[in-house]
């Protein structure tokens, strides 16, 4: 025979430590009250804002903004990003000049003057330096128009609707009217 107990409710409950539960034949342990705003609010894992921010330029050259916007989902305040790319700007890293640069490389092949200004302007890069850029693009426009149309078209347009259709695509691709009318030639002669 069983001995009793002292409380004759404890032979038919079994305690539990505080703060745990049971679940099945498994124990499971909860949080004690205090505890909820550490858990409320999980700690960021994986690399640090700096860290990802030398991983976004090991890529390639971006924007201030730019890298701005892709470290806020990962910083706690906004005040941690600006100190980020301050150092990072200090130390190099982060150079509006060079992602400008980057961008008019990687663009000139295939864009006209007016959309990479455009795009220059959006990532709020200086307009002494997108003024700088703009001249130095539009003394290639021509060239570079020409070797577009050509992949493209390759041959003089027969009639209006094939006029427009090759000056509405040079167009698209931000390169100026007059650079335009001088690649297609003037097209008030089909008449």
């Amino acid at each position: 025979m069983r001995p009793s107990p002292a409380n004759p409710d404890d032979s038919e409950i079994r305690r539990e430590p505080l703060g745990a539960s049971r679940r099945g034949n498994a124990r499971v342990r909860q949080a004690p009250l205090d505890d909820f705003e550490t858990l409320a609010k999980p700690k960021p894992r994986g690399p640090s804002l700096k860290a990802r921010a030398v991983g976004y330029l090991s890529r390639r050259e971006h924007a201030r903004n730019e890298l701005a916007r892709k470290l806020q989902p990962y910083a706690e305040a906004p005040a941690d990003i600006e100190r980020v790319l301050d150092d990072l700007e200090k130390e190099g890293w982060l150079s509006t000049e060079r992602f400008a640069q980057s961008l008019v490389h990687r663009r000139a092949g295939r864009q006209g003057t007016a959309r990479i200004v455009q795009e220059l302007r959006q990532h709020g890069v200086a307009e002494e330096q997108v003024a700088q850029l703009r001249d130095d693009l539009r003394a290639t426009e021509a060239t570079r128009a020409q070797e577009v149309w050509r992949k493209r078209f390759g041959a003089k347009p027969v009639d209006r609707n094939e006029f427009a259709k090759q000056a509405r695509f040079l167009a698209g691709r931000g390169f100026s009217h007059d650079v335009i009318r001088r690649i297609l030639g003037d097209s008030s002669d089909d008449d």
